[in-house]
């Protein structure tokens, strides 16, 4: 197994640190962009996992793409077509837009991925779709991929879904809603978690030209066609979380080039949660920074996380560095992320000393922490790696097992970080 070991250098950290653009917003953009038969130029796109997908199938549908670094020029078509084979790879979030993108075409598609994304459940998203006439035939494990997707007779109309288990299956649906020639009115059962996600969605629609409204517990999403445009993914803050917590391990000053640009993400929320927990935040122009000195004590939190749950590793690792008890709930649906991100990272972190106890809809860490050296898991979990990976600026010899697995939203996360976690060195 490929490991890599972190030596970060020593003293206050004096970084500056650029980190991808959002590969959420990505996401919602490209399959948008995919979905309107005129052209359209996106900038800023990730180099991660998740958008190479959805570029990947647009160009197996046939569709023209010029490359220009982060950008990327989608031409006009007169039809809009779908290849008949989805390798999602492990991007859970690309493999269930695509697999309701799919279901808009009279072909049939087949949508896999590797072990770790076929393990997620999906089952809602595929109910959800047969309810409203399309023809959902599962490969494997049923609510699992692979799964083969064809319309049938899908035309939209009104669908009930549980909002508790994971927005992207909202987002899915209503990606595809104005496709539909009744358009979609999503109605949403219990608590919507991760409601920013949903209004995310709703904001890169409207940006290509469709017409969504979202009550508390319904979203309307009117039949319609999508606009071409030029669009500008935004910096990511869920990435920007990792070397921005790195405060909270050592002392020191982060700065994040061009992240107050950022707008549509709810997990621009780790700004205000470093500042409850003790540190110095500050907007320079469209720059973030974080800082922290000896004398600046890190702080408990206790937070409903249920609308940024992204952060929790990140989090999670600041928690243990504070003098006392912090609760992170509201959480229970990351159970079923890339892993299961209660319970894997509960495990990790005590292996190394933590005091992480695992509840019902989140966790409770008492810190703060004595360290000793392991051989992080990452649990086939880019967040998960990232998050383990700040614990080497407490304490000699960490290693993060499967460090590839970071390519999925930030390929470079390591080279990137160097200014914090050092010069690494792989192993096996």
């Amino acid at each position: 197994m490929t490991t890599v070991h972190l030596r970060p250098p020593d003293g206050p950290i004096d970084a500056v640190v650029s980190v991808p653009g959002s590969k959420s917003v990505a996401n919602r953009a490209l399959v948008c962009a995919m979905l309107s038969k005129e052209a359209s130029h996106i900038s800023g796109i990730p180099t991660g996992d998740d958008a190479r997908v959805v570029l990947d199938v647009i160009r197996d549908s046939g569709r023209s793409i010029t490359n220009l670094g982060n950008e990327v020029i989608i031409g006009e078509t007169s039809t809009l077509k779908f290849p008949g084979i989805v390798d999602a790879v492990l991007a859970g979030t690309s493999s269930r837009f695509l697999t309701a993108v799919a279901a808009l075409f009279e072909s049939t598609a087949i949508i896999d991925g590797e072990a770790a994304l076929r393990s997620r459940p999906m089952s809602d998203l595929h109910d959800a779709l047969t309810t409203l006439g399309a023809e959902v035939l599962h490969l494997g494990e049923v609510g699992h991929l692979p799964v083969s997707v064809s319309r049938g007779s899908l035309a939209g109309g009104d669908i009930r879904i549980a909002g508790n288990v994971s927005s992207q299956f909202i987002s899915a649906l209503m990606l595809i809603g104005p496709m539909l020639s009744e358009g979609l009115n999503i109605h949403v059962d219990g608590p919507l978690v991760s409601r920013s996600y949903v209004e995310m969605t709703a904001d890169v629609m409207r940006s290509f030209g469709t017409s969504v409204r979202i009550d508390e517990s319904t979203i309307l999403v009117s039949a319609g066609a999508y606009k071409g445009r030029e669009y500008l993914i935004e910096p990511d803050y869920s990435s920007a979380a990792f070397p921005l917590v790195s405060i909270s391990v050592r002392e020191g000053r982060v700065v994040i080039p061009g992240l107050a640009t950022a707008s549509l993400q709810g997990d621009s929320e780790i700004v205000p949660i470093l500042r409850m927990m003790g540190m110095t935040c500050d907007v320079n122009g469209s720059d973030v920074s974080v800082m922290r000195n000896s004398d600046q004590q890190v702080l408990p939190l206790i937070m409903d996380m249920s609308n940024c749950s992204d952060l929790v590793p990140a989090v999670a690792v600041a928690c243990c560095m504070a003098s006392g008890e912090s609760v992170l709930s509201g959480i229970g649906f990351i159970r079923n992320k890339e892993s299961d991100r209660l319970g894997d990272l509960a495990k990790e972190l005590n292996r190394a000393g933590a005091k992480v106890i695992v509840e019902e809809d989140g966790l409770r860490i008492v810190g703060p922490c004595t360290w000793t050296s392991v051989v992080f898991d990452s649990h086939h979990d880019h967040r998960m790696a990232m998050a383990l990976s700040l614990l080497s600026l407490c304490t000699s010899g960490v290693q993060i097992a499967d460090p590839e697995v970071v390519t999925k939203s930030w390929p470079t996360f390591f080279a990137d970080m160097a200014p914090i976690l050092g010069a690494t060195e792989m192993g096996n």
